[in-house]
């Protein structure tokens, strides 16, 4: 090879060489300084009790929804309560909202209602919503594992008689009458009982007090004359099951004026509304083969359900009660028009001939 060619790729080789040892050196010294975060510093002042999270109307408070927050000291306020040695935790939970608390707001003294207080089961009902007791057994109740705050849905097991050929078995059936209802208390305790080392104690009773709109308020009363009802506890997931249904159902509505408050507002009543309509049931046949599913023959007077005024017509001195219900309406009419028109020449027979409503006497 040429002795000039060697050289020439020597020379080109030295500097690039160095072009690449001198670029490192100049990038190297003007490396990018790290980057450090700063950290906010933390209030200084003592610590106030502040909510977890937004605390509507009525909440019942528990552990996790309350916690300690440091908070200035110029700006606690003589209601507040303070994390120092006067102050209780057990004391709180179980106390019942007054007023709507939005998340990491302070507690007030006067914001809660304790256990016992006067109003107390008041402020644990949710607006337009009531309080009802119902009496239950060791059974009825879940063994006892049912606490305040618990939904549960509400049975009715019944026996349907008739008077037909088939009357000599009835139909034996229960039905789901009401679901999703809150429990507030059981027996004249709102809150769970505990052990010394903080466990929730499992104890029978016999009353339990559950919130209910008005109308279920009714069929409560009228189911407890009917037959036996039961309690069966819901769990914890079933609501968040129905509020994503819930979502869904409105998902495919069209969108109307004032469209997001009203859903709002739907989708935040839910989880804790009572459920009426569309009830489930079981009879006795679904159960066994031989018994019925249907309900037993009912006579034609017991299809009628119910009893109309008594009808009498006067005639002379003598009363006659025709009847009752719409067939005796209908009978002593028809008595009445006969006589009218066939002694209308003899006044003193019929002492109403003039008027057949005058002849009509209602008990």
């Amino acid at each position: 090879m040429d002795k000039k060619r060697l050289l020439l790729i020597s020379v080109a080789a030295v500097i690039a060489l160095g072009t690449g040892i001198a670029a490192k050196s100049m990038f190297g010294k003007a490396a990018v300084p790290a980057v450090q975060a700063i950290v906010a510093p933390a209030p200084k002042g003592p610590r106030v009790l502040v909510a977890q999270r937004a605390l509507p109307v009525g909440t019942i408070v528990t552990a996790d929804a309350i916690g300690f927050q440091p908070w200035p000291k110029d700006m606690v306020r003589d209601a507040y309560f303070l994390d120092d040695n006067s102050f209780s935790m057990a004391k709180l939970v179980g106390t019942v909202v007054r007023y709507p608390i939005t998340a990491g707001q302070p507690l007030t003294q006067g914001a809660l209602v304790a256990p016992g207080d006067r109003g107390f089961l008041a402020a644990a009902l949710t607006p337009g919503m009531r309080a009802i007791t119902i009496p239950v057994s060791d059974k009825s109740s879940v063994a006892g594992f049912i606490f305040p705050g618990d939904h549960v849905d509400l049975m009715l097991t019944q026996k349907v008689t008739g008077n037909g050929p088939d009357a000599s078995q009835p139909l034996n059936v229960t039905e789901t009458i009401l679901r999703n209802l809150r429990v507030l208390a059981t027996d004249q305790s709102p809150v769970s009982d505990k052990t010394p080392d903080g466990k929730i104690s499992v104890h029978t009773f016999h009353m339990v007090t559950i919130e209910v709109t008005p109308r279920a308020a009714e069929k409560i009363e009228v189911a407890q004359s009917l037959g036996a009802i039961d309690l069966t506890l819901r769990s914890i997931t079933d609501s968040q099951a129905e509020l994503d249904a819930k979502t869904a159902g409105l998902s495919t509505m069209p969108v109307k004026p004032g469209g997001p408050a009203i859903e709002g507002s739907a989708l935040n009543a839910t989880p804790t509304r009572p459920i009426e309509g569309a009830t489930t049931f079981s009879t006795g046949g679904d159960v066994s083969r031989f018994q019925r599913r249907t309900v037993p023959a009912q006579s034609a007077a017991s299809r009628l359900g119910r009893t109309g005024p008594v009808i009498k017509v006067v005639r002379g001195n003598a009363v006659e009660q025709s009847g009752e219900g719409g067939a005796g309406l209908a009978g002593a009419v028809g008595n009445m028009t006969n006589t009218i028109a066939n002694g209308a020449g003899n006044a003193g027979k019929t002492t109403a001939a003039t008027s057949p409503a005058a002849a009509v006497m209602g008990n």
